[in-house]
């Protein structure tokens, strides 16, 4: 195998296919990205065993072939190597060593046969249709913040993506829940989704799936089967397998009864948060609302390290109403509003609050309370 790339080109698709590979396993395999080049591209490819992600990226192929070689390192040579490099990659067989060279510099590394290099099975995928960057984006990034990291509850280690029936008709929705937060987000649901199985998005999958959703005009080829899931562009292709449980029906915990409304600018309420929060303490970060006609008072009250108030001007016009919130769950629901309102619904000091962006109907968030 010879075949000669630009720097640019190699460093992205090499960037992508490293983040994949466990840092800590016991098989060394798993530690290499495959190459293969033909033709006029190369593809790189690397998994471990529940994600794979194939990158082709175009190249001048001398000379056809393949080969595995530990993905970090080659990463790490090609970042540190010059903008504008023409890199030329050519694979040792009976050396078991692959040369990178560029400009004046030339590196061997290590290879291992590509025999051993594990692919993903295929699968039948039971749904198939493409939607676009910005819609995937959105259903993902204001839904993972709510992802468990307790690994007892596994079947909330990631997004449920199923078909619901929305405010406005069918939709693609995408909810997370650790139990003490929800996020629930839809989109218009797309062609040919109709058919698609619920299935809960690993956190990890979540995490490398934004990376090819930063391009708006991109569109994005989905396709879904009861225990694997398929994102690609015309580029790069993300197969990951799902998890292996049921999510818990959430609409139960979604209050229908809250009719107390407060109206507040969405980021002056986080800073007012994050600046109170800066004296509770480490442990519970608790921080009480009170609220009264049109004015919110944020204070925390800690014992080791003091207390602070901060006051806000708002829209709301119920009777008297003191509530207590971890502060961090407040900080980051907050953050997830694109307008310029947050809207809360309250019932009482022990019932779950609900908040809505403004008055966009396809987001939606439940904060459970504490006590203050």
């Amino acid at each position: 195998m010879k075949f000669s790339i630009e720097r640019a080109v190699l460093l992205k698709a090499i960037a992508q296919a490293q983040s994949v590979v466990e840092r800590r396993n016991t098989i060394p395999i798993l530690a290499n990205v495959l190459i293969e080049a033909e033709g006029d591209g190369v593809q790189f490819r690397a998994t471990d065993l529940d994600i794979e992600v194939v990158d082709k990226a175009p190249a001048m192929v001398e000379k056809a072939g393949a080969t595995t070689v530990s993905a970090v390192t080659l990463h790490e040579i090609v970042r540190k190597l010059p903008d504008g490099a023409q890199v030329q990659l050519s694979d040792d067989v009976a050396a078991g060593r692959l040369t990178v060279e560029a400009g004046r510099s030339n590196f061997q590394l290590a290879t291992l046969p590509k025999e051993d290099f594990p692919v993903m099975a295929s699968s039948e995928y039971g749904a198939n249709f493409s939607a676009d960057a910005p819609t995937l984006r959105r259903l993902f990034d204001k839904s993972k913040f709510a992802i468990s990291t307790e690994e007892t509850r596994y079947y909330l280690n990631g997004v449920y993506m199923h078909v619901a029936t929305g405010e406005d008709g069918q939709a693609l929705r995408c909810v997370a829940t650790d139990g003490h937060r929800l996020a629930r987000v839809d989109a218009p649901l797309p062609e040919g989704a109709e058919t698609m199985p619920g299935v809960i998005v690993p956190r990890k999958t979540v995490g490398e799936l934004r990376k090819l959703l930063d391009d708006d005009e991109a569109k994005i080829a989905v396709s879904v089967s009861e225990t694997k899931v398929r994102f690609a562009t015309p580029e790069i292709t993300l197969t990951s397998k799902v998890i292996d449980g049921t999510f818990p029906d959430y609409t139960r915990v979604i209050p229908t009864g809250n009719t107390k409304k407060l109206e507040v600018d969405a980021a002056e309420f986080a800073k007012a948060v994050d600046l109170v929060s800066t004296v509770s303490s480490e442990r519970s970060r608790a921080v009480k609302l009170s609220l009264d006609e049109d004015r919110l008072v944020l204070s925390v009250n800690s014992p080791d390290s003091g207390a602070g108030t901060a006051e806000l001007a708002v829209a709301y016009g119920d009777e008297h109403l003191e509530i207590g919130f971890n502060a961090k769950y407040l900080t980051e629901i907050a953050s997830q509003v694109d307008r310029e309102n947050a809207v809360f619904m309250f019932n009482s000091a022990g019932d779950p609050t609900l908040m809505r962006e403004g008055s966009d109907t396809s987001a939606l968030y439940v904060v459970m309370p504490m006590r203050v």
